[in-house]
């Protein structure tokens, strides 16, 4: 057992405060586990409300909604929309605007890095969000941010073909038209389904990469070990993760609905929290 004057002797030396002591995970995270890498933590309720009031304290000292606004609008929600709002891809403006949650971690990474920064009592400017472009691990980040690009499109691709094949390959010649479709017994399957199909995409996609990206920004990590040790950590927490899944679907949809303008605060406080939630739930000791 380790005592009080061994924890303050150690603290010395280390010169920064201990992790508490780690808990002996559980299957199934810990079927997967590998020697050498970290430590997870059990984390609650009180922890996501703690990461979530850090990320707001993070956003108010670095506002970054200025430049979300700057680089949403023009370059990609208004280009976006237009392109999928033609009548004959109605049906895949939903997945579209569901799908692009799975890319919010992506998105983020630059809003980690000013958590770290201001971790580390480094200057936050919101010019910083792209020193993350620096990091000697961006091959790393890009790799990982190819995989949850291909889940995005293996998403779109399974959108679509589920509603071909719901109705016959039928393309919605008008807005009302399309309400129409969804107002019949096919509609209420399609949307049953969908939303189904979908969450089994966003759960995979959370568990990939809620802390492998601020973890592949943090620590000299290969992508492997960020993507087990985010996975095992979601394994760890599952009613915790999935509170906080519900959480962040909640926000971005309250953030969404004044036309997206929300989303300028909502995401970056996230983005800050999320980091936040990284550092309770992965511990700097490592598995032997």
């Amino acid at each position: 057992m380790v005592t009080p004057q061994q924890v303050i002797r150690a603290d010395s030396r280390h010169q920064r405060p201990l992790d508490p002591p780690v808990v002996n995970e559980r299957w199934p995270a810990s079927a997967i586990w590998r020697s050498g890498e970290p430590q997870v933590r059990s984390i609650g309720f009180a922890d996501l409300k703690d990461a979530l009031v850090k990320g707001i304290d993070d956003f108010n000292a670095a506002p970054t909604h200025a430049l979300f606004l700057l680089l949403f609008y023009p370059v990609v929600g208004l280009m976006l929309f237009r392109f999928y709002a033609g009548e004959h891809l109605l049906p895949l403006v939903y997945p579209l605007l569901a799908g692009l949650a799975l890319l919010g971690p992506v998105a983020a990474v630059g809003f980690y890095e000013l958590s770290r920064r201001r971790e580390q009592g480094l200057d936050v400017s919101i010019w910083h969000v792209v020193q993350v472009y620096k990091s000697p691990r961006i091959g790393s980040i890009v790799t990982l941010g190819v995989v949850m690009l291909a889940i995005f499109v293996a998403w779109m691709l399974t959108a679509q073909a589920l509603y071909t094949q719901t109705f016959r390959g039928a393309i919605p010649g008008s807005f009302a038209e399309f309400m129409a479709q969804l107002d019949t017994p096919a509609g209420s399957q399609l949307i049953f389904a969908g939303n189904a199909i979908g969450f089994v995409y966003a759960v995979v996609a959370l568990m990939i990469s809620v802390f492998s990206f601020p973890m592949l920004l943090d620590r000299d990590v290969g992508v492997a070990t960020a993507v087990r040790t985010s996975v095992r950590a979601v394994l760890e927490n599952p009613v915790t993760m999935a509170l906080w899944g519900l959480l962040v679907v909640g926000l971005l949809i309250a953030g969404a609905i004044p036309f997206f303008f929300g989303l300028a605060i909502v995401f970056p406080v996230l983005g800050h929290a999320t980091w936040h939630l990284y550092r309770k739930a992965i511990s700097h000791d490592l598995v032997r």
